[in-house]
C-alpha cells in the first residue's frame, strides 16, 4: 500500500499493518509523516511532529 507524499508526490510505502500514530518516511524526500486515520480509501498522513531536544533548560 502506497500514499502519496504531499512534498514531492513520491510514494509512501505503508506496511499492510500500519497503526494510528505510526511514523512512516517518504523514500525520496525524507518527510517523516504520522499516519492519522485509516479509512476505506487507505490511510491518510500528516506531517510528523519533531519534538525539539530538551537539554534541561
Amino acid at each position: 500500500m502506497k500514499v502519496k507524499c504531499p512534498e514531492c508526490g513520491g510514494d509512501v510505502p505503508i506496511p499492510d499493518d500500519v497503526v494510528i500514530g505510526e511514523i512512516v518516511s517518504c523514500p525520496d524526500c525524507g518527510q517523516e509523516y504520522e499516519v492519522y486515520e485509516l479509512s476505506s480509501e487507505g490511510p491518510r498522513i500528516k506531517p510528523a511532529e519533531v519534538a525539539a531536544e530538551d537539554w534541561g533548560e
